[in-house]
Formats: C-alpha cells, sequence, structure tokens
C-alpha cells in the first residue's frame, strides 16, 4: 500500500503515469490469438499469438487505474509476431489512446522492437508448429512473399514497406525455407509503452528510441535503465501552462512544450502529416464529415497514420469536440463494434493485400470511409461543402506551402516536386541522387515514422560525411529541395542556434501544426463571432437547468439562421444539429454558474479580441472570406518557448538498487528492478512540495465551495442523461469482451435510438407547428425550408441506422432499401398466387365506383416502392431508400408502411439478429408510435425534392347535375398549374369527366384553367369544381368553380381559371393513416381565416365592416408572404386571387350598394361599371376636358384606359368577373391601384350606377382603401402565366 501511495504522490503533475512492458510470457508459452484472427492455413511465423504485460511500474495511480488488458491489446493490437534472422527486423513506434467514460483521454506511447527467443520450449515449439504445417500444406511449405494475410509487425510497416514489399534475394532463400531450430535464430517482438495525461508524441517517442539504443549499443548506458524510467515516472513533472520543459533521456536532453492558457490546446500529432497522406481537398472534406458527426472508418495497415489522422482531424475541431465513439485503432478483437448504430470515428487496419470492395461493413449510409495508404476518401451522399471551401484550400495550401510541402493536383502533398513523377524513363540516369535525396526526404517529411532500412539506410549513413551533405545541399537547393532541418541527423549535428536536427524537425513541425490549427480555428471565430447573441439562457440556477435540459431550447437556431450569409446555409443547419454543438451550447449556459471550460474560453476569449479590432456589424451577412491574421504570432510564441527553456527536471541519478541484478547483455532488454519502480521520490525536492502544497490549496478550496455546488455525481448524472447517447459509450470496454458486456452494449444502443427517434420526432412536430407551438410553450416561432429539409434528412440517417443495427448479412448500402427488396420479392410471390382471384373483385368494386368523384387511393407499401423504382434520376440504393423515406411522410403513412414492413416476423427473423433494434418488440412499437405522431402535419418533402421526375395527374370535372347537364356537346379543355410550372393546354375527350396525364412535377397546385369552345346544342356548362390528384404523393387539390361556362348566361364567361387548395382526405383513405387531427383542432393551413371564412358564398352581403376587415387582411397576407425567406413563400396566387384573397376583397368592396339588379334586364357587373368610366374617361378626353387635369393624374387616367383596352382585346373568352379579377392582379403588379381609385371615384357614372351609402361614395373610407394597397407599392409582385396569359401589355 505505501508504495501505491507514494506512487501517487504527484501524479496529476506528473509526465507520465506508467511505463509498461508487453511480450512473450515465457511460462505459459505459445498461446494463439483467436480475437485477433486466428489463420491455421499460414506459416506459424506469419501468425499472431496472445501477448501479455510483462511489467507495469507504479502498480497503480489513483485517479488512472491501470486497465492491464486494453493496454495490453493497443500496445499489440495484432499480438504477438516472430521473424527469423532472414526478416527484416527494424524497430517500429504507434501510439493509441484510451477514452474514460466521463470523455477524458489518457495516450499510450509504443516503441516495438525485435528480441533473440532464448526459451528453448518456444523454439521447439515454434518448430513442431511448422513441421505439423508443412505436414498438413506441402504445397505451401516456401510461404510466398505476397500472402494476402500478415503479422503485427507487417501491418505496422510503414508506406516504405509497401514500396518495395519484395525481400531481397539472399532474404528470400532463407525465408522460403522456413523455420529450423538448429539453423535459425528466433526473434520475438516486445512492447515499451508511456501511458501519460498530455499527447507528448515527440518527447516520448525519442525518451522510448533511446531505451532501446542504449540495450543494442555495444556498451552499457551511463545509468541503470531503472534510473531514466524512474525519473520519467516520478522526478519529471508536466510542463506548466505557457512554459517549457526539458529533461533527459538516456543520451540527450529532450524538450518539450505546452501552450499558455490563451492559445490552442497541446496538440503533438504531426498534422502536416495528415495534410500529405490525404491531400488538402479530402482533408477538409473528412474533416466536414467530422463536423457532421457522420460515421468516419480510417483504414492503413499503419497503426500510427490512423492514430495521426484521428488525432489531427479532432484537434482540427476546436472549439468543438469530438462526443462519440472515438476508438482510433479497432482492436481485431472489437471488430463487432463497426456495427454500432452511432455516429463513430474509428480506425481499422488494413491487411496487406486486402483489396476495398471486399470489406463488408455493416452500414454505409452515412460512411465516411478513408482510404489513407491510397489516399483517397468516399463520401456519403447529401453532403454540404464547407463555407468558402476554395477560398479555405487556398489558404491552407499557402501555409503548406511556406513549410515546403507542395500541393500536387490530384495527389496528395509531397515535400519535393521534383521528384512526384513515376516515370522511370525521366530519372534512371540519376538513381543515386535519387536514392539519397528520397531518403532524405523520408526523414524530413517522417512520412515512414522516421525508420528506413536496407539500402536507404546505408544510403542515410553514407551522406553523414560532412563533404558528401554539404555537396548534396548546394546540388538540392538548385533544385528547390528544402533540407535545412536535416541537418544532425541522428542527434549528432548542431542545427541553427544550436538546436539538434531532432530539435530543428520538431520546431518545424510545431510550427506547422499550430499555423494550419489556427486557420481552422479562425473559420469558427469568423462564422460564429456573434454566437452568444443567439444563446437562450432561460434557467434561474444549474440545478433547474440540469433538471429540465431536455426540455429547454438553449439555442435560437432560426434566427441564427436567418443572420448567415446565405452560402454558409447548406452547412451550418446540419452542424447545428450536431452534439458537438449542442454541448458547446450546454457549456457556454453553464459557465454563468461555474468555471468556463478550457476549449470554450480561449474560443470567447478570441471572439472578444476580434471585436475590439474588427466592428463586424456592417458585415453581418457577408461571405467574404477572411484570412487568419495571427499565424505569425502563434508560431513565435512556440519559438520563443524552445529557445528559452523554462524549466529543466531532475537529472536521472543512481537509486538505491539491489547490486547485480538486470546485468546489462546487449540486444535485451533487463529484468527492471520493481521494488524501485513502484515506489515514488520522498517529498524532500522542490516541485513535490510545490505540488503538495498546491493540492492542499485544492482540497481547501474544494471543502468551501462542496456546500454551494450541486453534488458532482448528481450533476455528471444529469449530464449523461441529458445529452444523447454516444457520450457514455465514447470508448468501447476493452478489458471485459463477455457476451454480457456485448448485450449489454447492445441494448445501450437499443435505448439510444429510440431516445433519439423521440427526440427527432418530437423535435420535427415542435418546429412545424409553428406559432401553436409557441403559445404551447415549445420554444422556437417558425421553421424554414432549409431547417425542414435538416430534421428530415437527419430522420433519414435516423432510419437507416436502426436498419443496419444488428444485420446477419449486409447486402447493398442502404440496409433498409435491402428490406423493401426483400418485402417486394415476397410481396410479388403472394400477388402472382392470389392473381386471378384479384382480378374478379376488381371487376365488382368497378361496377359498383361508377358515381361521380375521385377514386380512393389506398395505401400500398408496394406500390410506393414501385414510384421509387420507376424514378431514373436516382442511382443508388441509399438515394432510393431516402426516397421512399421522403413519399411515405409527405404521404402520412411513414409509420404504417413501416409497421407492415416488420410484421413480417419471419423476414425480420431472417435478416436481423437477436439484439437488433427491430427485433426488440416494445421499442419497436414505441418508435412506431412515434413516428405516428408526424401525421399530425404536412410535409412536401418529396415534392419540393424531386422536382423534374415525370408524375401522373389524375383530374375530375364535377358538374352540378340538378341545373345543368352533366355533359356539354362543346369540346373542353383543362390547363393545370403548379409552383414549377404548367400541363399545356389539355383536350377532355368529349362525354368523359376524368382523365389522367403524365407531366412534369408541378410542385404544389395552383390553378387550373378550364374551358370549352362554345360548340354544339348544349354548350353551356354549371361546373361545381375540378379534382386533380398527384398519383405519386397522393394530394388531391380541389378548384370551385361554382360557375356557368358559356355565352348568354352568368358572365359570359367560355373559360376560368379556379384557384386550388389542399383537399383533406376523405374518412375512408384517411383511417389507414392511424392519426389524424380532429377538424376542429387542425393547424391551419397557410392563412388563418378568423372573421371572414363565413363570406364564400355570392348569395351573402357582408357588412362595411367586414369588408374592411377582409382587404386589410388580404394584404396583410401579402406582406407577409414576402417577408418570408424565398423557398418558403408558397403560392402568392392564392393570396390574389383565392377564396378570401385580394381580388375577392375587392369584389365585395366594389358591390357594396351597387346597382346590379335590373328590372327584366341582364344582370349588370362590377366590370360593366369600369368599362363606362373609361368611356367616359375617353370622351372627355377627346373633348378635351382632360388636359386641365395635371399630368400625373392624366397619364393615370391613360394608364387604366390601356389596360381595360387590353383585357378587352385579349382572345381569350373570359367573362366579366375574370376581366375584373385580371385588372385588379394587373394594378396590384404593376402597383397602379392605388392611382386608378381616384379615378373611378370621381367619374359622374358612380352616381348612377351606386347607391348613396356605396363605400365607393364615401371618400373617407376610400382614402383608407388607398392607403392600405399602398403598401403594397414595396413588394415585386410576379403573376402566374396562367393568369396573364394572352395579356399584351
Amino acid at each position: 500500500m505505501s508504495g501505491t501511495n507514494a506512487a501517487s504522490g504527484g501524479a496529476p503533475c506528473r509526465f507520465a503515469h506508467y511505463f509498461v512492458i508487453c511480450g512473450i510470457d515465457t511460462e505459459t508459452g505459445l498461446e494463439p490469438d483467436e480475437l485477433a484472427g486466428e489463420n491455421f492455413e499460414q506459416s506459424p511465423l506469419k501468425r499472431t499469438f496472445k501477448s501479455k504485460v510483462l511489467a507495469h511500474y507504479p502498480e497503480n495511480v489513483e485517479w488512472n487505474p491501470f486497465d492491464r488488458d486494453a493496454v495490453n491489446m493497443l500496445c499489440m493490437p495484432k499480438g504477438l509476431s516472430f521473424r527469423t534472422q532472414a526478416d527484416a527486423r527494424e524497430p517500429q513506434f504507434h501510439s493509441f489512446l484510451i477514452t474514460r467514460e466521463d470523455g477524458s483521454r489518457t495516450y499510450g506511447f509504443v516503441h516495438t522492437f525485435y528480441e533473440e527467443v532464448t526459451s528453448s520450449q518456444i523454439c521447439s515449439a515454434m518448430q513442431t508448429l511448422y513441421q505439423m504445417h508443412q505436414a498438413e500444406n506441402p504445397s505451401s511449405a516456401a510461404p510466398s512473399s505476397t500472402s494476402s494475410s500478415s503479422s503485427s509487425m507487417d501491418s505496422l510497416a510503414s508506406s516504405l514497406d509497401e514500396a518495395d514489399p519484395v525481400p531481397s534475394s539472399s532474404c528470400r532463400s532463407v525465408a522460403c525455407s522456413g523455420y529450423d531450430a538448429s539453423r535459425d535464430t528466433l526473434y520475438v517482438s516486445k512492447a515499451l509503452c508511456l501511458i501519460t495525461p498530455m499527447p507528448f508524441m515527440h518527447a516520448c517517442r525519442r525518451f522510448l528510441s533511446q531505451l532501446h539504443r542504449a540495450i543494442t549499443a555495444p556498451s552499457p548506458p551511463p545509468l541503470p535503465l531503472e534510473s531514466y524510467i524512474h525519473n520519467i515516472l516520478y522526478e519529471v513533472p508536466l510542463p506548466p501552462p505557457g512554459r517549457s520543459l526539458k529533461f533527459h533521456g538516456v543520451y540527450e536532453p529532450i524538450v518539450c512544450q505546452r501552450p499558455g492558457p490563451g492559445e490552442l490546446p497541446v496538440a503533438d500529432f504531426p498534422l502536416g502529416q495528415t495534410f500529405t497522406l490525404l491531400g488538402v481537398e479530402n482533408l477538409v472534406q473528412l474533416f466536414t464529415c467530422t463536423l457532421l458527426e457522420m460515421q468516419i472508418l480510417l483504414y492503413s495497415q499503419d497503426y500510427q497514420q490512423l492514430m495521426t489522422v484521428a488525432e489531427g482531424i479532432t484537434t482540427l475541431l476546436f472549439p468543438f469536440q469530438w462526443q462519440h465513439v472515438y476508438v482510433p485503432i479497432l482492436p481485431a478483437s472489437l471488430l463487432h463494434f463497426l456495427d454500432a448504430p452511432v455516429p463513430y470515428l474509428m480506425g481499422l487496419q488494413s491487411k496487406e493485400g486486402t483489396d476495398r470492395s471486399k470489406l463488408e461493413l455493416p452500414q454505409e449510409a452515412n460512411l465516411c470511409f478513408v482510404d489513407i495508404d491510397n489516399h483517397c476518401i468516399e463520401l456519403p451522399e447529401d453532403f454540404p461543402q464547407f463555407p468558402n471551401k476554395p477560398e479555405f484550400i487556398q489558404e491552407l495550401n499557402e501555409v503548406l506551402l511556406r513549410f515546403g510541402i507542395y500541393p500536387v493536383e490530384g495527389t496528395p502533398l509531397t515535400s519535393t516536386p521534383a521528384f512526384t513523377t513515376t516515370n522511370t524513363g525521366s530519372i534512371s540516369t540519376r538513381k543515386h541522387g535519387l536514392k539519397s535525396q528520397q531518403a532524405l526526404r523520408e526523414l524530413e517529411d517522417d512520412g515512414r515514422n522516421g525508420n528506413l532500412e536496407g539500402e536507404q539506410l546505408a544510403m542515410l549513413e553514407l551522406l553523414q560525411g560532412n563533404a558528401t551533405l554539404e555537396k548534396l545541399q548546394a546540388l538540392t537547393k538548385r533544385t528547390g529541395v528544402h533540407v535545412e532541418a536535416l541537418r544532425g541527423i541522428g542527434g549528432g549535428g548542431e542545427g541553427l542556434g544550436g538546436r539538434t536536427g531532432f530539435e530543428e524537425e520538431e520546431l518545424r513541425n510545431a510550427k506547422l501544426n499550430v499555423q494550419l490549427r489556427e486557420v481552422f480555428a479562425c473559420r469558427f471565430t469568423t462564422m460564429f463571432a456573434d454566437y452568444e447573441a443567439f444563446v437562450i439562457q432561460s434557467a434561474p440556477d444549474l440545478e433547474s437547468w440540469l433538471t429540465n435540459r431536455e426540455q429547454m431550447h438553449n439555442f435560437d437556431k432560426a434566427s441564427f439562421l436567418s443572420d448567415q450569409p446565405e452560402p454558409y446555409l447548406p452547412f451550418l443547419s446540419h452542424f447545428i444539429e450536431t452534439q458537438m454543438f449542442a454541448t458547446f451550447i450546454d457549456n457556454k449556459i453553464m459557465s454563468q454558474w461555474e468555471e468556463k471550460e478550457p476549449l470554450l474560453r480561449v474560443f470567447d476569449g478570441r471572439i472578444d479580441k476580434a471585436r475590439l479590432y474588427n466592428v463586424r456589424a456592417p458585415n453581418l451577412r457577408s461571405s467574404n472570406y477572411q484570412k487568419c491574421t495571427i499565424l505569425k504570432e502563434s508560431a513565435q510564441a512556440i519559438e520563443q518557448r524552445l529557445m528559452k527553456i523554462d524549466h529543466t527536471a531532475i537529472h536521472p541519478h543512481l537509486l538505491d538498487m539491489k547490486i547485480g541484478q538486470g546485468k546489462y547483455v546487449q540486444g535485451f532488454f533487463p529484468k527492471l528492478q520493481s521494488d524501485v519502480l513502484s515506489v515514488g521520490p520522498t517529498n524532500s525536492n522542490r516541485w513535490s512540495n510545490r505540488t503538495a502544497t498546491a493540492q492542499r490549496r485544492k482540497d481547501r478550496h474544494r471543502q468551501r465551495t462542496e456546500h454551494l455546488t450541486l453534488d458532482n455525481d448528481l450533476k455528471e448524472k444529469y449530464m449523461q442523461e441529458a445529452r444523447s447517447l454516444g457520450k457514455n459509450l465514447r470508448q468501447p470496454k476493452l478489458s471485459d469482451l463477455s457476451p454480457a458486456v456485448i448485450a449489454q452494449t447492445n441494448w445501450k444502443f437499443v435505448e439510444g435510438l429510440l431516445k433519439e427517434c423521440r427526440m427527432k420526432t418530437k423535435r420535427m412536430l415542435v418546429e412545424k407547428m409553428g406559432r401553436e407551438a409557441v403559445e404551447l410553450g415549445h420554444g422556437e416561432a417558425n421553421i424554414t425550408g432549409l431547417e425542414e429539409n435538416t430534421l428530415i434528412a437527419s430522420l433519414c440517417d435516423l432510419l437507416e441506422r436502426i436498419w443496419s443495427h444488428g444485420l446477419q448479412v449486409k447486402q447493398g448500402k442502404s440496409a433498409l432499401w435491402s428490406h423493401l427488396m426483400h418485402y417486394q420479392a415476397r410481396e410479388e410471390k403472394l400477388e402472382q398466387q392470389q392473381a386471378e382471384s384479384t382480378v374478379s373483385n376488381c371487376q365488382e368494386r368497378r361496377k359498383s365506383d361508377l358515381s361521380i368523384g375521385m377514386p380512393i387511393q389506398r395505401p400500398s407499401v408496394m406500390q410506393d416502392i414501385r414510384h421509387i423504382q420507376s424514378m431514373g434520376e436516382i442511382k443508388t440504393d441509399v438515394g432510393r431508400a431516402r426516397a421512399w423515406i421522403r413519399l411515405s411522410l409527405e404521404k402520412k403513412l411513414l409509420s404504417q408502411h413501416l409497421k407492415r414492413l416488420l410484421s413480417h416476423t419471419a423476414l425480420t427473423k431472417k435478416l436481423y439478429k437477436r439484439y437488433a433494434f427491430l427485433r426488440c418488440e416494445d421499442e419497436k412499437e414505441q418508435f412506431l408510435f412515434h413516428l405516428l405522431s408526424l401525421n399530425t402535419v404536412d410535409y412536401f418533402c418529396f415534392t419540393s425534392v424531386f422536382t423534374t421526375i415525370m408524375i401522373p395527374y389524375h383530374a375530375v370535372i364535377i358538374p352540378i347535375k340538378k341545373l345543368s347537364n352533366a355533359m356539354t356537346t362543346s369540346n373542353p379543355w383543362v390547363c393545370v398549374s403548379g409552383e414549377l410550372g404548367d400541363s399545356g393546354v389539355m383536350q377532355i375527350p368529349k362525354n368523359v369527366l376524368e382523365m389522367t396525364f403524365d407531366c412534369h412535377n408541378l410542385g404544389k397546385l395552383t390553378t387550373v384553367q378550364l374551358g370549352h369552345d362554345n360548340s354544339g346544342l348544349l354548350a353551356k356548362w354549371l361546373v361545381d369544381c375540378v379534382m386533380v390528384r398527384n398519383e405519386i404523393t397522393g394530394h388531391t387539390y380541389k378548384f370551385p368553380c361554382g360557375r356557368w361556362l358559356g355565352k348568354g348566361v352568368d358572365d359570359g364567361s367560355l373559360e376560368r381559371v379556379l384557384i386550388g387548395e389542399l383537399a383533406l382526405p376523405s374518412a375512408e383513405e384517411d383511417c389507414g393513416r392511424g392519426c389524424r387531427t380532429p377538424d376542429m383542432q387542425r393547424s391551419p393551413g397557410q392563412t388563418r381565416r378568423v372573421s371572414i371564412t363565413s363570406m364564400g358564398g355570392r348569395g351573402y352581403k357582408p357588412t362595411s365592416g367586414q369588408i374592411q376587415d377582409a382587404i386589410g387582411e388580404a394584404v396583410n397576407n401579402i406582406c407577409k408572404h414576402f417577408h418570408k425567406p424565398e423557398k418558403e413563400r408558397g403560392s402568392l396566387t392564392i393570396l390574389l386571387c383565392g377564396e378570401v384573397g385580394l381580388v375577392w376583397a375587392l369584389e365585395q368592396f366594389f358591390n357594396n350598394g351597387f346597382k346590379s339588379a335590373r328590372l327584366f334586364q341582364k344582370t349588370v357587373f362590377v366590370w360593366d361599371f369600369v368599362e363606362k368610366a373609361v368611356a367616359y374617361m375617353e370622351s372627355a378626353d377627346q373633348m378635351g376636358d382632360m388636359q386641365e387635369t395635371t399630368e400625373p393624374l392624366g397619364l393615370t387616367c391613360v394608364s387604366l384606359c390601356r389596360y381595360v383596352s387590353a383585357i378587352n382585346s385579349t382572345s381569350r373568352n373570359i367573362g366579366k368577373d375574370g376581366k375584373f379579377q385580371l385588372l385588379v392582379c394587373l394594378g396590384a403588379r404593376d402597383h397602379l391601384l392605388p392611382q386608378w381609385l381616384p379615378l373611378l371615384v370621381e367619374c359622374p357614372v358612380i352616381q348612377r350606377m351606386y347607391e348613396e351609402s356605396a363605400l365607393l361614395r364615401d371618400r373617407t373610407t376610400v382614402n383608407a382603401l388607398i392607403a392600405v394597397l399602398q403598401t403594397l407599392d414595396d413588394f415585386p409582385i410576379t403573376l402566374e402565366a396562367s393568369l396573364i396569359k394572352g395579356i399584351d401589355l
């Protein structure tokens, strides 16, 4: 116990927490590693065997308990591997991290080397295994060098091995003869590992490589190895923020530095290498995928490359943090974790020669696949681009160029453009120069993790003579290659300012890292400069906020998006829905009650600083790209710290050790004396005293504030619940892989998916319901089309993840579409079997359905699948699945269709494992219930997205039979118009009242033009309405008419423009949907009809007050229409000509007090008054009476006459009411209505045609009307083509 306590003395401030040795346990011998994917067809030298943690010091650290299984698995992800003297045995380096449940991370740095096997039992066991293998596989006695599988060290091999995979002929002869204990020397891998709280990768790498050098050097190191290990574990502190620290390895000093409080947090993995591996374009795309929390799988043979890319990408997220599963190196035993139906960032080691197409992944609908070795990425569909992407890439390229990394079009980056060619003929004359420069370049780029082998290594030794290096430098300067940072390779030479080559390279990497990170951070500082203005802080204290976190809206998303430049919206609308953004806002809100989270503090500091230097207000909606302005000073801060060392740690020193133990033997790592390494130093040195004092001060502060703040456990509990799934599943349990733990993990996934479904459907409902939802206390006022699209895309993603959870066998990229195809195949079989009985039933049904009206369309999963299959525009299964979801959602059949799909339990059992979400009955029922709630609102998410497809429409004309003929002898025609276009004029066959036609998607339908040519005896036709249905979405539109079409009847119109609106489904159709809002409580349509809904009938005479209200509301609705974003405005035609539109309201105004009825004469219309007024004006003009009027009034008079004349002379057979409608629409469009009204009022004709009490003769009312109509002058009113067809103005 004393050892443990001592070990934990100052550990939070210690540079390293553990030193670990992993390798072969000679007592247990060779154990096959089944979890790593055993293959008995391989040669024993190629198989993997179980490794063990041979020793770790200290035994335990209180706040970072040692996880033996996890550390062993990550130190040697593919177990032990064996070599003979014939094989390459260069040491390799890789790193890993372990994420704890609270999200904190521990880093591991591993140096793997080969050590000779001295145990005769293990050598003879290997000999026996080889003889057995030879007997079973005589043909494979000579193992092929192009084996499709690799050992663990092959897989750790860097790109150098890939470039030169064929061994030399001398090696081949020995390797091919296999292993013979009497002739060959057997070597086994061993790993030295440092576990640290912070990612000081370069420092740990140098320390471990010096330890390895100490055991391979011909002479023993200056001190026993225990002294150096004890020193780094107990006597080297973490550098304080903003300071640098020097400590001593075995041979050379090692320097590391830590950023200050206002700088970007520490990140030591070389970002330059990440850009080199992927290229700038690919990296920006990967970065965008990470921000949008997609599933990301990194794929490489090299473990260190997996770690470098993963850490590089997450480092660039500042000020946000990845909130989900994060496993940069996924051990073979955890491959089932790729089935996780949550966002993840994982790294998978590829086997040599494995083709990407053979890699079967459980789900790919939302996957970003990153093939690091082949420098390519596969992106998900419907992927928004990062704002200002071309300018952003340009700025990154400029930074890389300054550091000698040259972007080459279409390939990953390279430091030397002279050698990007693969044309061997052009460089064959300079082979020697190429090899020497290639070796230098590999070292400079660190592209091989610093490991050169064979010929390259010999070349490097040759270069270390000064004369050669000087000549080479002179040559390379002329060819543009940068090798300044390579002085003193191997630590021997001095660089600038007395620094070694290693230090120069580290400084260069650190400066490149910080400048690249600053460019990324600057983008967020620009994009979110005003984010605080949209944070909603509604809770009085932390406890009440945590308790009600789920019910609260913390960020005003709609207002934030409306404040952003248009090009940013596709990305931002997705990003503000992510967990990382929600957590960032949560941290902001919590910062009013407790200390700011470090990343948030730095980010807010930068925004405040930007405000001081730059007033952003004028550029609020500007999308102009602003370059980062602090690159130079950020690099200078690092250089100053590294040039002037702030702290030097205690030197390694002799310990109180037993003499004679751990004797030095070259090439073998000695058995360390555990008693001296398990115990830290006594508290006599300054550092320990200082940390102990600081710790006591912290304890006192904690005790003082404990009773004031919320209990930490309670807070953590609330935070875990408040944030969605993924936070508590960031890292799978590596230490316990029992079936019970795997089952529990899957159960957490099921619960998480259900919770996510509940949250998403609730959000979609609340946002869509608009004002009603706000009145009920649900937060934001309205939803933009962009937000709606984002939420629906998010729902599609969720359904794909649910359908891909627990699949038996993966088929295609979309699990949902695959399931639908299985269902279709099964149903088509049943349809064939039942074909005969179905035909007879259909005939009976048709006989009974002869009454005029729209035939009922019954819900059919099969029909909707076929509609999607017939859409040639969609090329992928993922796209088809998303289209099917959108169609089902628009038809209010999503829940019903999925219920039908899952009702075939035999099919579900065949496709899914027992633990799959779709086989958990209770959760499945709740999931379908949540989706059912979406039926309460109207979506047009299919119609508005697939705008170019062909759609079949069904039109039915319903006459009023009681008062006229059902048919007409004339030749009727119809033209259907919508927001996206019109069908053109179509002749209706005689004596037929319905027709079906195919047409490009018209969008939401707005008008129908109906007419006939007035031929035949029965040319008069009284039409009740026209019904038109979109046969794919099922939306039915009703176009009320209730008027005659014919000469000498009604207003003499032969054609009418009918304004439509969406009809409610019939009770029979609606019952299938299972969820419908009762009529009285139904959400309002486009405009809420309060006082005027009952005014529609022609016989009804509204009061003057109601008429004025109606005009005010009609104008108000048009104003509101133009204040909405352009993409969300809907139909202006309905607001102008609809049931209670502007035309109708003005008609009521003109009809008030109008003397329309004439005894024994035909009815007079408002248009008759307009024509007489215009005739008077024209005659007065000819007589010269109008010449005395002011010029503007004269021009207005001319315009009115011209418009009336144009309407009268049109070739269209529209009636008098139709002409009045046209005049109002044209007057509104050209902002002439307020000018025309005084002319009509002043005309003497008014006295003959209007009663004294008429509104049109009341000056005050007319002036008020003119003022109301003038408000429309601010808006660019555009009229639908169907309204003004044939008018030449």
